[in-house]
């Protein structure tokens, strides 16, 4: 099954010491990009979420936040002892720098203190508990993210086979037509010589006939574009990360709709080639999406 890149997923989770929330959005991209954004009290947990992300998503940039709001202040709060100290000690060192300078800075106050991420917290929070609570929740988010990509690839392969058919009528058209438009070059080129009342020489005629027909000769054209739609649903059919693979044939395609619309004799050929390259176009816009 194909899936989209491009897909948005959020869940929450009360636990005892808070309210946690998991935002992922993903656009197309390249390769995989992710930018992760934490709270303080959970900013360890970024390897593992990178790590989590990487094994779960193949590409895409994906935005992956995660908010931690704890309850009302019910129970006590306390300051993170060893970092208020390590802050105390900055700011003594600053005032004495800057009075062996002559300068003078403002004393460091507690409201500075309390202002620095980590310097108070929640006097029960268990931050491993609380960690392991967060990867769980992630776990259910990627999972709801996926169920979007699938069905939002599901939805694009259809458009895409919908393109194939089209481009299938195409061929099929253009098949029944080339022997029409020799037989037309041929009636056309006879009424020429008859006005400039020449004697034909049959011969001739024939010879000329056979170089035209070879030079607008697009079976071999047309049956490369005939094994590419093969090929594009049988890549379909396969699923998984097939994006790259899937802008590879959008290439292969264009490539011999240029070289049938370059060959093209008669207006219907013409017509046909830029329906081709309309219908590929199509595609590849929605290929863009693919994983």
């Amino acid at each position: 099954m194909a899936l989209s890149m491009t897909a948005y997923a959020r869940c929450d989770q009360d636990t005892q010491w808070g309210n946690l929330v998991w935002e992922l959005r993903s656009v197309n991209h390249r390769y995989l990009e992710v930018a992760v954004r934490l709270p303080e009290e959970l900013r360890a947990l970024e390897p593992q979420v990178r790590e989590f992300l990487g094994k779960r998503l193949g590409r895409g940039k994906v935005d992956c936040i995660l908010r931690f709001q704890t309850h009302e202040i019910s129970a006590e709060l306390a300051p993170d002892d060893a970092l208020v100290s390590k802050l105390i000690g900055v700011g003594r060192k600053l005032e004495s720098i800057a009075q062996d300078s002559g300068t003078s800075i403002r004393p460091l106050r507690a409201i500075d203190i309390l202002r620095w991420p980590g310097a108070l917290r929640g006097a029960g929070l268990d931050a491993e508990a609380l960690g392991g609570e967060s990867l769980r929740l992630l776990d259910r988010t990627v999972g709801e993210m996926l169920d979007t990509r699938r069905r939002e690839g599901a939805h694009l392969a259809g458009a895409i086979r919908q393109k194939l058919d089209a481009m299938e009528g195409i061929v099929q058209a253009v098949r029944g037509w080339l022997p029409e438009v020799v037989q037309k070059y041929r009636d056309r080129l006879t009424g020429r010589l008859a006005d400039l009342r020449k004697e034909l020489d049959a011969s001739r005629v024939e010879q000329e006939i056979v170089l035209f027909a070879q030079r607008i000769d697009v079976d071999e054209e047309l049956d490369r574009i005939a094994a590419h739609l093969s090929e594009t649903r049988r890549v379909l059919d396969q699923g998984g990360q097939i994006g790259r693979r899937l802008d590879f044939l959008m290439q292969e395609f264009n490539r011999e709709a240029n070289t049938l619309g370059s060959k093209a004799v008669d207006v219907r050929l013409t017509n046909a080639a830029v329906d081709l390259k309309v219908l590929i176009e199509q595609m590849r816009e929605q290929v863009q999406n693919i994983e």
